[in-house]
Formats: C-alpha cells, structure tokens, sequence
C-alpha cells in the first residue's frame, strides 16, 4: 500500500502581497541547505522565484536552487538528511521536469508548502535562466509590476490548478530571457 497524496499536493495557487519575512526565511533555509548538501554542490544555493523579488506579490512559497553534480546521486544519497530537516521528495515521474529533482517542505500542519528546493545540474541552463529571470524582475520595476499582474490574474484563473498557473507563466518569462539573453 503506498502513502497517501499529502495535503500540500493540493494547495491552490494563492498570491499575496510582499512579505519581507520571504527573504528572512530564504537565507535560513539557505544556510541549511548548504550545510546539508555541501557534499554535493558545485555552484551554492540560490534564492529564485518571486519570493527572491522585494515587493512583488507571490505564492507564499519561497523557491530555493542548489546547483549539484549528479541529480540521482543526490536524491539517492541525501534524501535522508533532507527529510531529518522537513523536505520531502516529489518523486521525479509525478515532478514530470527532467532537468531537476524537486523537494517540498511543508509546514508544521502539513497542510501548506513553506518552501520548494529545485535540484538543478551544475552546468545546466536552468540555471542560468533562473538567475536572469529573478535579476531582471529586481532591476525593472515595471516589468516585476507587469508579472505581478499576470500572476494575479493566473492565480484567478487557475486557481485550483497549480500546474496550470505555472504553465500559464511560460511564454512571459521565455519572452522576458529573450530580451535580456546574454551578448
């Protein structure tokens, strides 16, 4: 008998207003995951996601990267620490991104998602583009304006469908790493 879906699976997308608490959140769970992972990164832990932007409106879910060697490696040889500290692993068949191994740290109900750890490849361009992304929405304050709007209304549409609100962002964030691609 396999475990049951826990609740966080379903949280709907809910957007709210800026709290600076994000970014307290963020370098704490950061410090751990360096700590946790420091085997097996290559290029550090990263604050991504609209979490990572001051000001702008976002799920309440802070969205950490840790570049690492070898994506399986990882989840087969840190998954225990990872779950001695809360994170609980997305199976990468349900995940469906093969570009990352995906982790959710809920809350103390577990109920809500207070934090996503996005496994990415050291080299792969997932990267990168995270990084762009969030830089952009920090340095344009009416494009993070425009993207908070886009969120919203997304949240609204797909509000009990989380993969549909992320697929939605798709084509704004390729036009936004278009624009602003390296040279």
């Amino acid at each position: 008998m396999s475990d049951p879906t826990p609740a966080w699976a379903y949280e709907w997308a809910e957007v709210r207003p800026y709290d600076p608490r994000w970014a307290v959140r963020a370098d704490y769970e950061r410090e751990r995951l360096a700590a946790l992972l420091a085997p097996w990164l290559v290029d550090g832990v990263e604050h991504v996601g609209s979490t990572a932007v001051p000001g702008l409106a976002a799920k309440p879910i802070v969205d950490l990267m840790a570049s690492v060697t070898d994506l399986d490696t990882v989840v087969d040889q840190a998954s225990e620490r990872l779950g001695g500290d809360g994170w609980c692993c997305v199976p990468a068949e349900l995940d469906r991104r093969p570009w990352r191994r995906f982790f959710v740290k809920p809350d103390s109900s577990g109920q809500r998602r207070e934090a996503h750890l996005h496994l990415v490849r050291a080299g792969h361009p997932r990267w990168t583009e995270q990084i762009r992304f969030r830089d952009a929405l920090c340095r344009d304050d009416r494009l993070a304006r425009e993207y908070e709007d886009l969120k919203r209304r997304l949240a609204q549409q797909h509000r009990h469908d989380r993969e549909g609100y992320t697929d939605a962002k798709a084509d704004f964030i390729a036009s936004v790493l278009a624009v602003r691609a390296p040279r």
